[in-house]
């Protein structure tokens, strides 16, 4: 028997094996129970208040945590590469500190722990609290992501410039960090894709009506109203959180195979 042959009644096998399991699966699920619990009836009013004010929030919290926290990351990776061995060990710390924390006991102690022992009111109450929270863990991640972009500018780039009477903070900021965001965009469309998961955890902390984020409109949902004890609004929730990521992933893998077909 050819080769050819035998990997196509190995892949006809593998497929026949899935569908089966497939099919075993559809068959066994009590499906009247799952459309009772997972999609109940009355779902028109959940909409509104899950996309106007849970994803609306949602995107307002992820947009402030992402721009704060790469300006952080930046500083924070242009401190790790400095002369300046006091402002390496400040942000290997600060790095350190927090890539090790849980991003919801980061959150927990900027929501409660600070404002009571600094008597510090933050911005937007607790909801404000936990973003800062996201925006520390955020700047801690990014700052590897960008010491490693600075890193992998070329030199020659940095030693042509300076031979044209450029200066180091010029040379920095025309010429190498420019090329290095170019080079990172991929795992910073990443993480931005994981901000918006992690602002799921601000759920946590509470918010006023207006700052509810969508999982935490979500659990007001399943706590009330006519799908209550049921998973109606979670699925619901689920699928916004896919609308807004998956696309943004498929970016990302798009992005990847573009630097790669551009080296």
């Amino acid at each position: 028997m050819k080769r050819s042959t035998k990997r196509r009644l190995r892949q006809g096998v593998l497929y026949g094996v899935l569908a089966a399991v497939v099919v075993f699966l559809a068959v066994s699920v009590d499906w009247p129970n799952v459309r009772a619990n997972f999609w109940a009836p009355g779902l028109a009013g959940n909409w509104h208040d899950l996309i106007v004010t849970g994803v609306k929030n949602t995107a307002v919290y992820t947009i402030i945590a992402f721009a704060l926290g790469l300006a952080l990351a930046l500083l924070l990776a242009l401190m790790k590469m400095s002369d300046v061995v006091a402002y390496r060990w400040l942000a290997t710390g600060y790095i350190e500190l927090f890539r090790g924390l849980p991003a919801l006991v980061t959150i927990l102690f900027m929501a409660f722990a600070v404002p009571i022992a600094f008597h510090w009111k933050p911005p937007g109450g607790t909801a404000g609290a936990g973003v800062v929270g996201l925006v520390l863990v955020a700047g801690a991640y990014m700052a590897e992501t960008l010491r490693a972009g600075l890193q992998a500018v070329p030199k020659g780039q940095a030693e042509a410039a300076r031979s044209l009477g450029m200066g180091p903070v010029a040379t920095m900021v025309h010429i190498v960090i420019p090329q290095a965001f170019r080079i990172i965009i991929p795992p910073l469309t990443n993480e931005f894709v994981l901000l918006i998961k992690d602002t799921s955890l601000l759920s946590i902390v509470g918010a006023t009506v207006g700052q509810r984020e969508l999982t935490n409109v979500m659990r007001d949902f399943q706590t009330s109203g006519n799908t209550t004890g049921t998973a109606t609004s979670l699925t619901q929730a689920a699928l916004l959180y896919l609308v807004i990521t998956l696309p943004l992933t498929r970016l990302v893998a798009w992005q990847e195979k573009r630097q790669q077909r551009a080296r």
